[in-house]
């Protein structure tokens, strides 16, 4: 008889389970600090979390496709718990070569509906399997633009980060430096240091090219911003920097 295949709801329990397994509610509290928002977690470590998706990887990865990963992705982050949604995305991530086009909408749905309510989940998402749809797929860099005027924060956030490790590479530039400028109005503190953030690492592949635009668009850069923005220039730099941009 033949041994029935792993449906993502199995692996979804067995992923609920080992997380479980590990909760550590000292660890849960503290983690707390680290949000504005409210969030709810077992207390893991994130190698905790790698080394549970991992090792569920591991059993799926003969028999799975894309398919099935996605599916176990949004069973998992349906579920309140951050390390939940980690372990899904993580899983997803190693299928990121495979994924449709199809997924960039969606990934979009599931920000929308708010299945990734933090920060931190958005940002274990989006450079990895966002970031693999945008190379895979170039026409999407100009439909992702468009979430910089999207009502909601977390996907406002997505369309910074997805390009995190994307912004070294020059052809993906314009459309870095054209998110990040659309982004400076958004009056939300999670998007300011996400637009710093990318911008950092924009300027590690062309720092010239970063302080141009930061001179050129100086006042209308939120502070927050600007000093992720300049974390890599020297000391001088910076107070240069921060005073010419006022």
């Amino acid at each position: 008889m033949a041994e029935r295949k792993l449906t993502p709801e199995s692996i979804a329990g067995r992923a609920i389970a080992a997380l479980k397994a590990k909760a550590d509610p000292v660890r849960a509290a503290g983690t707390q600090k680290y949000f504005k928002e409210t969030v709810k977690c077992y207390g893991l470590t994130a190698p905790q979390s790698r080394e549970i998706a991992a090792g569920l990887y591991a059993q799926v990865k003969e028999e799975w496709t894309d398919r099935e990963a996605a599916a176990l992705c949004e069973i998992l982050c349906r579920e309140p718990y951050l390390e939940s949604k980690s372990v899904g995305t993580l899983i997803l991530a190693r299928f990121r070569k495979s994924l449709p086009k199809t997924m960039f909408d969606r990934i979009k749905g599931w920000l929308e509906a708010d299945l990734l309510d933090n920060w931190a989940s958005v940002d274990t998402l989006c450079p990895d399997v966002m970031g693999a749809l945008l190379v895979q797929y170039p026409e999407l860099v100009a439909k992702i633009k468009a979430w910089t005027g999207h009502p909601n924060r977390w996907v406002k956030r997505a369309s910074a980060v997805s390009f995190i490790k994307l912004a070294r590479k020059a052809e993906y530039r314009d459309a870095v430096y054209g998110i990040s400028k659309a982004l400076f109005p958004v009056d939300d503190d999670l998007i300011h240091k996400a637009t710093g953030w990318l911008l950092r690492e924009a300027g590690k592949g062309d720092m010239p090219r970063l302080e141009r635009f930061l001179l050129d668009h100086g006042p209308a850069i939120p502070r927050t911003t600007l000093r992720y923005a300049i974390e890599r220039f020297d000391e001088i730099k910076r107070k240069s920097l921060l005073a010419a941009t006022r």
